[in-house]
């Protein structure tokens, strides 16, 4: 087995178009659940230019206004108005609004043995990872070009480089020995500037980045930089067209950033614009909750929970445990301890994470910050799918 590699993950902010669709059809998910929790809702959106095409179907009581929803979530990304105008941007919908008798159970008024009667409608295999690169157990690769994302969009919002472009990428790449994180070998900026005249020298920008960028993320880096570390800035020289009208986006296509950067494996199904109803995207939070408690409760360095779901049946009909070789127990025990201590029907990961009333307690923006902050890992958000409350259970 090779143990001495490099591994790179990439990242995107906020104003890629894909990014956008994501942040959109989470948007309306927030939208329903907030006036209606108990909602059946699906949503995604394709967008390329001034033209943003969005399909739903829900059954729901909420009454939302569905194109305005959508341009109030593109708005807050702040594009300049000729490169993209949220406001007066064409918005093409296809709706299917269903029969109010086919919304959700309210899990929270059923006794525990009744959640066997809230069956999974969509078959699944979902995965969940967690490891020891970072306190809050996420592969540093990812972690890292998440964190340099989020850095670039602040650094943009707040003016400290006011000609950046919402459509950025990044990319981390950390050397390995041992299978363990041993330095950062690169970070690489693709960076986007929305005005050619007001744009600064090369040098100036890689003096900016570095100075409001790199620094502040690499100051809580687990490993630091050292002179070896490649930090290379758009490489094939400036990048002035980006954003919708360079390229098109479409819901579900940032997989490797929404989760772990392929470092771990994930299914591959998107994760926003999907009410709590559906097992492809709860049942990912659910297995990402498992391997993280298992990992805080010290009983692995690194963790893969896979659950299979099929149609019909309340929990899943399978669920495996890998710990790679690090587990302080047999794999075997381990998913043993797992199953005694965490419930993975689909009723009981709605009711434990309280996920049909999370837009109403974040004010009526929780999901549509996912795509942008992180589905894991701890960057601001109070994910209930992140706390290790359940790692000391986990001890006997």
């Amino acid at each position: 087995m090779i143990t001495d590699f490099v591994f790179n993950s990439q990242s995107v902010t906020a104003g890629h178009p894909d990014r956008m669709c994501d942040i959109v059809s989470d948007a309306l998910i927030d939208a329903f659940l907030r006036q209606d929790p108990i909602t059946r809702i699906t949503a995604e959106c394709a967008l390329s230019k001034n033209v943003l095409f969005l399909a739903a179907r829900y059954a729901s009581d909420a009454v939302v206004d569905i194109p305005e929803t959508a341009r109030n979530a593109l708005q807050k990304i702040a594009y300049r108005l000729q490169d993209f105008n949220a406001a007066d941007c064409t918005v093409v919908t296809s709706l299917i609004e269903q029969s109010k008798s086919v919304r959700e159970t309210d899990v929270s008024a059923l006794e525990d043995d009744e959640m066997d009667h809230i069956t999974v409608s969509h078959q699944a295999t979902v995965f969940g990872y967690a490891c020891t690169h970072t306190p809050d157990l996420m592969p540093l690769p990812i972690a890292l070009a998440n964190a340099l994302a989020r850095q670039l969009f602040q650094a943009r919002k707040t003016g400290a480089l006011p000609y950046l472009s919402p459509d950025c990428t990044t990319q981390a790449g950390i050397e390995f020995a041992n299978g363990k994180p041993k330095r950062i070998h690169s970070i690489n900026l693709i960076i986007g500037c929305e005005d050619s005249g007001a744009a600064p020298t090369t040098v100036q920008m890689e003096e900016d980045l570095r100075h409001h960028v790199i620094f502040p993320v690499l100051a809580n880096a687990t490993i630091q930089s050292d002179n070896l570390t490649k930090i290379v800035i758009n490489p094939d020289g400036p990048f002035m067209r980006s954003g919708p009208r360079a390229h098109s986006g479409m819901t579900g296509r940032k997989g490797d950033s929404d989760t772990y950067g392929c470092f771990a494996r994930h299914s591959g199904s998107a994760l926003s614009g999907k009410s709590p109803s559906r097992i492809d995207r709860v049942g990912v939070y659910a297995a990402r909750h498992a391997a993280k408690n298992i990992v805080a409760a010290g009983l692995a360095d690194e963790c893969e929970v896979q659950l299979s779901y099929s149609i019909g049946y309340a929990g899943p009909v399978s669920v495996l445990l890998n710990t790679y070789g690090t587990g302080k127990l047999d794999d075997g025990a381990l998913r043993k301890r797992l199953l005694r201590h965490f419930d993975f029907r689909l009723g009981a990961i709605v009711r434990d994470f309280n996920l049909r009333r999370l837009p109403e307690l974040h004010h009526g923006s929780f999901y549509q910050q996912l795509p942008v902050f992180g589905h894991f890992g701890e960057q601001g958000l109070a994910l209930p799918w992140e706390n290790t409350q359940q790692a000391l259970l986990l001890q006997n």
